[in-house]
């Protein structure tokens, strides 16, 4: 997983509420079981329509998404965060997150950041209107800055430290591996071991 610390980079304005993790990533994506491929389908069903936000060519290479209250809601397919990954995201902000995309999120590397309300639209209309404007996403901070907005989020400090690290779970397990080879090497011979 890749660490985050201070991430700096353009927005898209997504003015959409409750939006669920189908929207997110339509089913038909569901059958690949990788974890990259899946930014072409983000928002497809959307994104069939040319007026959608993500085909304006104005936030092409934007890596942080604005989002509407209750984003990622619905099944708790970790497939919607890794199509954001893959389309280039690397956080999103909402005044609320679904609590199962939160975690999704926070255990590959994507970070959610919930924020005022009034602050994300503040964010959002700076973006439609100059969509060249740049967001600061600094989670040494645990700041948000940008179209004259400085605000702060919360984060507990154990993901924090691993956000920062770059730690997913494996990662964190990894970080135990000479203990590990140590205590398989001690166990008896008939026991199941991991090797």
């Amino acid at each position: 997983m890749e660490a985050f610390t201070i991430h700096t980079g353009r927005a898209v304005p997504l003015r959409r509420s409750d939006v669920d993790t189908d929207q997110i990533i339509p089913s038909e994506w569901l059958k690949r079981i990788e974890r990259t491929g899946f930014g072409a389908g983000l928002f497809s069903e959307w994104r069939a329509d040319p007026s959608f936000v993500l085909n304006d060519p104005a936030h092409a290479g934007a890596s942080i998404l604005l989002a509407g209250p209750d984003f990622g809601t619905g099944s708790s397919r970790e497939h919607a965060v890794w199509a954001l990954q893959d389309y280039g995201f690397r956080a999103v902000l909402s005044p609320r997150f679904a609590d199962i995309f939160r975690g999704n999120a926070l255990g590959n590397g994507l970070l959610p950041v919930v924020l005022p309300a009034d602050t994300v639209e503040a964010l959002t209309a700076a973006v439609e209107a100059d969509p060249t404007t740049e967001i600061t996403v600094d989670l040494v901070a645990r700041e948000v800055r940008g179209a004259g907005q400085v605000a702060g989020f919360e984060l507990d400090d154990f993901t924090r430290w691993r956000l920062m690290e770059g730690l997913d779970d494996v990662g964190l397990t990894l970080r135990h591996e000479q203990d590990i080879t140590v205590f398989e090497a001690s166990r008896p011979g008939w026991l199941p071991t991991t090797a």
